[in-house]
């Protein structure tokens, strides 16, 4: 799959609720995730927990030096994220583990996710899904950059993995 997108710092997430709201986001969720990353010959690869009994395999490839920036990524998911973690323990080393608050939106087909990142602090994620072409794609992240007014000088061009 492919998508398109930007990381931006937020100071707190007052502002930009309201404007994902004022535009018809739907709210889908919010919770706890943990992200366990892995060292890999390239690209990222990560584990994902929802919970106790459901996570993701993450893998994607992008290059970090855009801002939008398309990604490649594969997901996969699994039951039991604490006993799977252990296995791929055996395989890989852990590069490093994120823990974060998320607040997930849905706008169209776009995923916004605000998270809160122990360690890093507050963050907007917009990642519009390549479902109707990349201009689309394109043009659904210029419409949400433009209704939520992210500083530019806030975009981010790495992974939480990479900032900690």
């Amino acid at each position: 799959m492919k998508n398109l997108e930007i990381k931006a710092r937020v100071k707190n997430f007052n502002e930009p609720q309201k404007v994902i709201k004022k535009f018809g986001a739907k709210f889908i969720n919010r919770g706890r995730q943990i992200d366990t990353y892995y060292v890999v010959p390239n690209g990222k690869f990560k584990l994902r927990k929802l919970n106790q009994k459901n996570g993701e395999l993450i893998f994607y490839k992008r290059k970090e030096s855009l801002n939008p920036r398309w990604s490649d990524y594969f997901t996969f998911h699994i039951s039991k994220p604490d006993k799977f973690n252990k296995f791929l323990q055996q395989i890989f080393l852990t590069q490093v583990v994120i823990d974060k608050i998320r607040t997930f939106y849905r706008y169209k087909n776009a995923r916004i996710h605000l998270d809160k990142v122990v360690k890093l602090g507050n963050f907007i994620e917009i990642e519009v899904e390549v479902k109707n072409g990349e201009l689309q794609a394109k043009k659904l992240m210029k419409e949400l950059l433009n209704y939520l007014k992210i500083p530019k000088k806030n975009f981010i061009k790495k992974s939480y993995s990479d900032l900690l």
